[in-house]
C-alpha cells in the first residue's frame, strides 16, 4: 500500500466519524482532537503497514514476533470506538460465586417451571435459557492449575471440581475403589503409582468376549472410536486412551457436580449429554463401539428407543457393551447376579438385527449387523427405516426408525483402511488433492503455533505468586477445542508431530457438514450451534483455536461478544486462544479482549493477504 494511498484511507475514516458527530462547536473540538492524535500515531509508526511483524527467514513468519508495533493502530480503534460506540463491553466484572460452575441451558428449575417432565427437565434446552451476564467467571477459592500429563490424568485437585470428596467415597460407580484421597487431591491409581488392576482386567475382558487375544488387538478388530454412556469418573476412557483408542465420554448434567467435569479436569474427552428425549450430536454411523457401566439407562424403556438411538450411531460390525446389575428386571436374585437379560431387551435387540456375542456375569456384548438389508428382510419383526438422510441431525427428538442403512458410510468396521484414501474421501465429497493441501497446511500451522505458544513472547507474563515460570506447550496443553474443525487438519497435524494432546473437533452448524468425515478418521467431534453455548463445564480446555470462525458467526448473525464470554467460561485460567481470520474481525476481538483481561497480540501473516492470528492467554482471576 502506497504512503498516499494509506493517509488517503485514514482520510475517509475520518470522515465517517465526522459524518455521525452533529455540527456543534463542542463535538468539533472532539473531531479536531482526534484527528491530531491520529497524526501523532502516525508519525510514531513506520512506513509499513501497521508495522508488520519482521521476518529474517521467510519460511517462518513468527520470527521476531515480540517485535510487532501496532500502536497506531490501537489508538485508532480505542480512539473510533469511543466515537460510534463500537463494541463497548462497560464495567466487565467477576460473576458471583454461584457461577462458578454455571453451566448455561441447563436450568432444571426454569425446565420443571416449563412443565417439562419425565426427564426432559434434566434435557438442555437452551431456548428457556435467561438473558446472559457479561462477566468473567472467576475459579473457585481453592482452584489450582491442573497438573501436567501424565501425572495429570490420574491426580486432579480436589478444589477444582464441585463434587466433595464425600460424594466421590459415596458414589455407586464400579470404578470408585481407584480413587485415594489425599489431603487436597483426589487419585485415580493405586499407591505404587500403576493404575489399578481392575480396569486393565475389565478391558481384557471386552477383548476377550469379542474374539480377540487382548485389548491392544482393538485396532486391529476395527475399533478405533468408542462412546462411553456415563462414564464414571473417566477411568475406563483413560485406559483406552493409553491403548490410542478416543474415548468420548457423554454424560447427563449434574447441578451437584457431574462425571464430564471430572472427566474433563483429567483431561479426558467428554461433554455434557444423554438422549432422554433428543438424540445426540452426532450423525449416523458414528463409533466403532458403546459402552455402558452401570450408566442408569434403562434400556428396554420407552418402547426401545434408547437402543434405537445406540443402533444410530454404531458404525455397522460395532459393539455395544452393557455392563449392569439391573439388567435382570424378572426373576429370582440368583439370577439377577448371573445376568440373566430381561425379555423385553432381549427382544429388542432381535428387532434391531444384533446378535449377542458373548456374556459374563453382568456384561454383555452385542455386534450390530453389516448387512444393511436385514432390517427390511422380513425375517425380523423389524423397526421401520427413517425416511431421508440425517447428516445434519441437533438435538431432534429420538426417532423410532433405522438409520444410516442407505448411507454411502455403510462400511463395516473391520473392512476400513488406516487412512483415508480417495475412495473414502469420495464418499465424504472431498478431493484428494484438496484434502492432501489442507493436511499440509496444518502440519506448517502446528509448527508455528507451537512456537507461538511459549511464554517467553509475552514478557509481562503474569506469575502466580511463589511459582517459576510456566512450562513449555508441551507440557501446559492437554486438550484443544477446535471451534471450526474443517476436515480436522488440526488434529491429524497434532498427532503427527507427536503432540500429547486430545482434540474435541467441532463442525458449527452453518458450513458443510464434515463432521461424518472428522469422526471416520478416528477423531472426536460434535456438532454444535456457536450463537448457543456449548455443552461443558467452565475451565474445562486448554486451549480454544478457531480458523474462520469469526467471519463464520458474523454470517450467522452470533453475537461475537457473547461468544469471546463463552470462550473465556470454558478456558482453564491462564489458558491459550489463537484465532485466524480477516483483519477486521481480528481488530474487533482484540479489543474486547483487552477488556476482558486477555493478553492479546496480533500476527501479520507476511502472506499478503488481510489474514491475521490473534494469539490471547487467559488471566488467572481471582476477583
Amino acid at each position: 500500500m502506497t504512503a498516499y494511498n494509506f493517509h488517503s484511507s485514514w482520510r475517509l475514516r475520518l470522515k465517517e466519524i465526522a459524518s455521525t458527530l452533529s455540527r456543534s462547536p463542542f463535538e468539533w473540538l472532539l473531531l479536531f482532537l482526534v484527528s491530531v492524535l491520529v497524526v501523532i500515531a502516525l508519525l510514531g509508526s513506520s512506513s509499513s503497514t501497521f508495522n508488520s511483524v519482521t521476518s529474517s527467514v521467510k519460511n517462518d513468519i513468527y520470527t521476531n514476533y515480540r517485535k510487532l508495533k501496532e500502536q497506531a493502530r490501537s489508538d485508532y480503534l480505542e480512539l473510533k470506538s469511543l466515537a460510534v460506540g463500537e463494541n463497548q463491553i462497560k464495567d466487565v466484572g467477576v460473576c458471583g460465586k454461584e457461577r462458578e460452575n454455571y453451566v448455561p441451558c441447563y436450568n432444571v428449575s426454569a425446565n420443571i417451571l416449563a412443565g417439562l417432565k419425565d426427564g426432559e427437565e434434566l434435557d438442555r434446552h437452551c431456548e428457556l435459557s435467561q438473558e446472559r451476564q457479561y462477566c468473567l467467571i472467576r475459579p473457585p477459592k481453592d482452584y489450582k492449575i491442573p497438573l501436567s500429563w501424565p501425572a495429570g490424568r490420574d491426580v486432579i485437585w480436589s478444589g477444582n471440581v464441585k463434587l466433595t470428596k464425600d460424594q466421590f467415597l459415596s458414589s455407586g460407580s464400579i470404578m470408585k475403589r481407584l480413587m485415594l484421597l489425599e489431603e487436597n487431591q483426589i487419585a485415580f491409581h493405586s499407591q505404587d503409582g500403576m493404575m489399578v488392576d481392575d480396569v486393565k482386567d475389565y478391558s481384557h475382558q471386552i477383548a476377550e468376549m469379542i474374539g480377540l487375544g487382548s485389548d491392544t488387538e482393538f485396532l486391529q478388530a476395527g475399533v478405533r472410536t468408542v462412546l462411553d454412556i456415563g462414564c464414571g469418573f473417566g477411568s475406563f476412557s483413560a485406559h483406552l486412551l493409553s491403548l490410542n483408542l478416543m474415548a468420548l465420554c457423554v454424560a447427563a448434567y449434574g447441578s451437584s457436580g457431574s462425571h464430564v467435569q471430572v472427566a474433563l479436569e483429567r483431561g479426558l474427552p467428554a461433554v455434557i449429554g444423554n438422549f432422554i428425549s433428543k438424540q445426540l450430536p452426532f450423525p449416523s454411523l458414528s463409533y466403532d463401539m458403546v459402552h455402558c457401566a452401570q450408566c442408569g439407562v434403562i434400556w428396554d424403556s420407552k418402547d426401545g428407543l434408547f437402543l434405537i438411538e445406540i443402533d444410530r450411531v454404531l458404525k455397522p460390525g460395532g459393539y455395544f457393551v452393557l455392563t449392569s446389575s439391573t439388567t435382570q428386571q424378572q426373576g429370582s436374585s440368583t439370577g439377577a447376579k448371573k445376568g440373566i437379560m430381561s425379555a423385553p431387551l432381549e427382544e429388542f435387540t432381535k428387532k434391531l438385527c444384533w446378535s449377542l456375542l458373548e456374556q459374563q456375569d453382568e456384561t454383555f456384548i452385542w455386534q450390530k449387523t453389516v448387512d444393511s438389508q436385514c432390517y427390511t428382510s422380513g425375517k425380523q419383526d423389524t423397526i421401520p427405516i427413517c425416511k431421508g438422510q440425517d447428516m445434519q441431525l441437533y438435538y431432534q427428538p429420538l426417532a423410532h426408525c433405522i438409520s444410516g442403512t442407505g448411507s454411502d458410510r455403510w462400511v463395516p468396521i473391520h473392512s476400513r483402511s488406516d487412512s483415508m484414501n480417495s475412495t473414502e474421501l469420495k464418499v465424504h465429497g472431498v478431493y484428494p488433492d484438496t484434502f492432501f493441501e489442507d493436511s499440509e497446511f496444518w502440519k506448517s500451522a502446528v509448527r508455528n503455533y507451537w512456537s507461538l505458544l511459549s511464554p517467553l513472547i509475552f514478557s509481562d507474563h503474569p506469575k502466580r505468586p511463589g511459582d517459576d515460570d510456566p512450562l513449555p506447550p508441551y507440557n501446559m496443553v492437554r486438550n484443544v477445542l477446535d471451534m471450526n474443525a474443517h476436515y480436522g487438519g488440526l488434529n491429524a497435524a497434532l498427532l503427527e508431530a507427536g503432540k500429547s494432546v486430545w482434540v474435541m473437533n467441532v463442525v458449527p452448524l452453518g458450513v458443510h457438514n464434515t463432521l461424518p468425515l472428522i469422526l471416520d478418521r478416528g477423531f472426536a467431534g460434535v456438532l454444535h450451534n456457536w450463537c448457543e453455548p456449548f455443552p461443558t463445564y467452565p475451565r474445562t480446555y486448554d486451549l480454544l483455536h478457531g480458523s474462520g470462525l469469526l467471519s463464520h458467526l458474523e454470517s450467522q448473525g452470533c453475537s461475537i461478544v457473547e461468544v469471546l464470554f463463552e470462550m473465556d467460561r470454558i478456558l482453564r485460567p491462564e489458558g491459550w486462544i489463537i484465532l485466524s481470520d480477516k483483519l477486521g474481525p481480528i481488530e474487533k476481538v482484540r479489543m474486547v479482549a483487552t477488556q476482558m483481561r486477555w493478553e492479546a497480540r496480533v500476527v501479520d501473516l507476511q502472506d499478503g493477504s488481510d489474514q491475521r492470528l490473534l494469539v490471547c492467554q487467559k488471566s488467572f482471576v481471582r476477583k
